[in-house]
């Protein structure tokens, strides 16, 4: 196998109050993915915390204090975000999971026993299965049951270790906007997300696209209630396959969400567990052909439990994947100027079955927005 999994029994005690969302049932379900996996021939590996000097690349420093300061107590940060006694301590360990993913992916071209001449060897790709999530977190604040971005911290320490380009794709059902807000001018780090919208926690529009030197570098595909697994992927083949291969990133990095799956409690889609693994797969083609594959998801929400055991069964099979589906013709463009003074002409297509309205009214929202930027 190609991906190899960052997990841990540990993310089972961080505890939430009774009727929460984000239960400890979710790692339950986690763990049950790891030992399929395991059983399926995967290396499931534990991983290191994060540290201190990795988490406030991100988060400041007095931040990071207060959350430390919480270790061996239950408190509630806010209305949705609660603390408990080991809290803290996890959710270290769930940024250091997806620093040890990226680790793991970047070191893997001198994989032993691969001769030289016996051609490249295969990709390496990664996935941490981790809670709390993260996407939520600000430089200084919890919300939305996140503590420390994860997926930040870990593009934040891929960028450290001398990456010049890294994207983001988040296709959790909720925006990420602490992941938005920590790269929001910075135009090394491409963020792309879609979500349902309006929605918590009330960013994500179309406008919102960057400031300064990152402008044009966040990009946001918000999508009405009831949108469908075509509405999805026409976005996605129209607006984020083409931007990020004319960004050209050197490690790509998923924010695997499973909230937008047609029967979770915090979401209003209509996605098929198979969307995302399609989604994944358009994802990773654009890593083999751009990056070398290297690519690592970090799971973030998914509260039907069904819904985020097929959804993550779905994401391992693209993730282990030799092929891409649905990914699109190529538009690249140079590393260091992906923007065009193109406009966003052309009428929106449809993908093959199923109703579109919602994915072509996002089109038709944001293709004006990013057409001065992006060959769409």
């Amino acid at each position: 196998m190609s991906v190899t999994m960052f997990t841990s029994p540990r993310f089972a005690d961080h505890l939430t109050p009774p009727g929460h969302p984000e239960r400890v049932e979710r790692f339950e379900v986690m763990l049950a993915i790891a030992s399929e996996f395991r059983r399926s021939g995967g290396e499931v590996c534990e991983p290191r915390p994060a540290t201190r000097e990795d988490l406030v690349r991100v988060h400041q420093a007095d931040y990071v204090g207060l959350i430390a300061e919480t270790a061996g107590r239950a408190t509630a940060l806010d209305a949705d975000t609660f603390t408990s006694p080991d809290t803290y301590d996890v959710a270290c360990l769930a940024a250091g999971a997806a620093i040890s993913a990226v680790d793991f992916v970047l070191d893997g071209e001198e994989a032993p026993g691969v001769r030289r001449d016996a051609g490249p060897p295969p990709p390496r790709r990664g996935l941490a299965l981790v809670r709390p999530p993260g996407h939520h977190a600000e430089r200084d604040r919890a919300m939305g049951f996140c503590f420390f971005n994860n997926v930040a911290v870990a593009a934040a320490h891929a960028r450290a270790r001398g990456l010049q380009r890294v994207a983001i794709v988040d296709y959790d059902v909720h925006h990420g906007n602490g992941t938005q807000w920590t790269f929001y001018t910075d135009p090394g780090v491409l963020v792309v997300s879609s979500h349902q919208f309006p929605y918590y926690p009330g960013t994500g529009a179309a406008t919102e696209i960057g400031r300064g030197d990152g402008t044009g570098f966040n990009v946001n595909l918000p999508l009405a209630a009831g949108a469908t697994d075509a509405d999805y992927e026409l976005v996605y083949s129209r607006v984020a396959i083409p931007a990020l291969e004319q960004f050209r990133p050197e490690l790509i990095l998923i924010s695997a969400g499973y909230d937008a799956y047609m029967d979770d409690p915090l979401g209003g889609m209509r996605l098929s567990s198979a969307c995302f693994g399609r989604l994944t797969s358009m994802i990773v083609g654009v890593a083999d052909r751009v990056c070398g594959g290297r690519v690592v998801a970090v799971t973030e929400g998914g509260y039907n439990l069904q819904g985020l055991a097929e959804g993550l069964r779905e994401t391992i099979a693209a993730l282990d994947s030799d092929t891409s589906a649905g990914a699109g013709p190529s538009t690249l463009a140079g590393p260091s100027s992906p923007h065009s003074s193109d406009g966003a002409g052309g009428s929106p297509s449809t993908t093959g079955g199923g109703d579109t309205s919602r994915g072509i009214a996002t089109l038709k929202t944001v293709l004006p927005v990013l057409g001065p930027h992006w060959q769409l």
